[in-house]
């Protein structure tokens, strides 16, 4: 007795409902900000000068955490791709854990290393006259901490990924191990650099918890986006609503720039 393959038709129309269903899921909440704002509420939202000033610092924040992202993560993913050291995987996981934590965790643990009462916090208060939390530089560090692991492990993937013989022939052409990274490496990985840094970015532009825990809710100083939308919620539910449609339109423009990074080769 044999045993007939099903047809690829019924196959094929039950993969299609099921991803219907997936678009249907992730577009309806975003239909729903859509039809609860009027367009002169979301005006007179982006005209108000507390949410120019959340816009405004979340767009420092998040640019500079995606540049300390950058300057530590990249030599970071290269370490765990690349060399060999005892530890290496309690390294990833470590460098991985702050995608899984609660960012509540994550913003007192940061408060337990850098907090006055801190590891460091006390040396650096003491030592530099560094004072960390509820400033703009604790809202830097929470969104670095939270979103650059999204830039180590999409780096590190590309980098295990590349073919060694590249490597190896530039080496034999007298290339220094800095040149051969310089010139080689970087530019075959480049794509993937790109796609991580942009959703070390977004995710820095997002961050809520870790930020409000570690550098509190100060308007002008730490206050970014999404901890403007969650006080217009308490207040003003339809002007957190114009809010979160600024955050998506701010998202969805990255997505659109950066299409061909994320999305290579497909229709």
């Amino acid at each position: 007795m044999s045993l007939k393959p099903g047809r690829p038709g019924h196959a094929h129309l039950a993969i299609g409902l099921l991803a219907g269903a997936a678009l249907v899921f992730f577009a309806l909440p975003l239909v729903g900000l859509l039809v609860r704002v009027a367009p002169a509420e979301l005006g007179r939202q982006l005209a108000a000068p507390s949410v120019q000033a959340a816009l405004r610092l979340s767009l420092v924040v998040s640019l500079y955490a995606a540049g300390l992202s950058l300057l530590l993560g990249l030599p970071l993913a290269y370490a765990l791709a690349r060399l060999p050291f005892p530890g290496r995987g309690l390294a990833r996981a470590l460098v991985t854990l702050p995608m899984v934590l609660p960012p509540v965790v994550g913003g007192t643990a940061l408060l337990a290393a850098f907090g006055r009462r801190g590891l460091l916090g006390g040396l650096l208060e003491h030592g530099l006259g560094v004072i960390l939390p509820y400033t703009t530089g604790a809202a830097v560090l929470a969104a670095t901490f939270v979103a650059a692991p999204f830039l180590v492990i999409t780096v590190e993937g590309a980098l295990r990924g590349l073919d060694p013989r590249l490597e190896q022939a530039a080496a034999t052409l007298g290339a220094s191990r800095l040149r051969i990274v310089g010139t080689v490496v970087l530019p075959a990985i480049r794509p993937s650099l790109v796609a991580g840094l942009a959703l070390c970015w977004a995710r820095a532009l997002g961050e809520f918890g870790a930020t409000i825990t570690f550098a509190g809710n100060l308007q002008g100083r730490t206050q970014t986006m999404p901890l403007a939308v969650y006080e217009a919620l308490h207040d003003s539910p339809d002007g957190a609503v114009a809010l979160s449609l600024i955050l998506l339109a701010v998202s969805l423009t990255l997505l659109a720039a950066l299409r061909g990074h994320f999305f290579k080769g497909a229709g």
